[in-house]
């Protein structure tokens, strides 16, 4: 079976939301095109139930928008392999539309690896003077693992 789906929402409520669900099928043995129609009434928790809770979090002078079980690239942090962290400076949590700004949240995390960053180039020059100066650098990151928004 092929085709595509179309979702048309026709009336939101405080709790429920009613849409039309419209699906375009091919049938394998004759090739005629038929359409699905159907209406539905959810509450609106069972919509969205897919969204996975974040937080916008401030780890070592810049801000992360972080989901549980995510893996970042962040700039050094003090510790080893296999510790834990903790990061306080918790800006915004949402968990199904429950949006709360400069929440008392707390970000866990643990540690994965110590690592160097792409080679960054920095070329300077001055035209008709024989001046070329080129630098670079490395920087240093430390790759984390969310475990927990609480």
């Amino acid at each position: 079976m092929e085709g595509k789906c179309t979702i048309i929402i026709k009336e939101v409520d405080e709790k429920t939301c009613t849409f039309f669900y419209k699906k375009q099928c091919y049938k394998n043995t004759d090739g005629k095109l038929f359409v699905e129609k159907k209406k539905r009434t959810l509450p609106l928790r069972e919509i969205f139930k897919g969204i996975v809770m974040f937080a916008i979090v401030n780890i070592a002078g810049q801000q992360f928008k972080v989901q549980k079980d995510q893996e970042l690239f962040v700039h050094r942090l003090s510790g080893n392999a296999g510790d834990k962290v903790e990061f306080s400076d918790v800006l915004m949590t949402s968990d199904n539309n429950n949006v709360k700004l400069g929440a008392n949240a707390k970000v866990n995390a643990e540690i994965l690896d110590h690592l160097k960053g792409d080679k960054v180039l920095i070329f300077k020059k001055k035209r008709r003077k024989g001046y070329e100066k080129l630098n670079g650098h490395r920087q240093y990151l430390t790759k984390i693992r969310i475990n927990e928004i609480a």
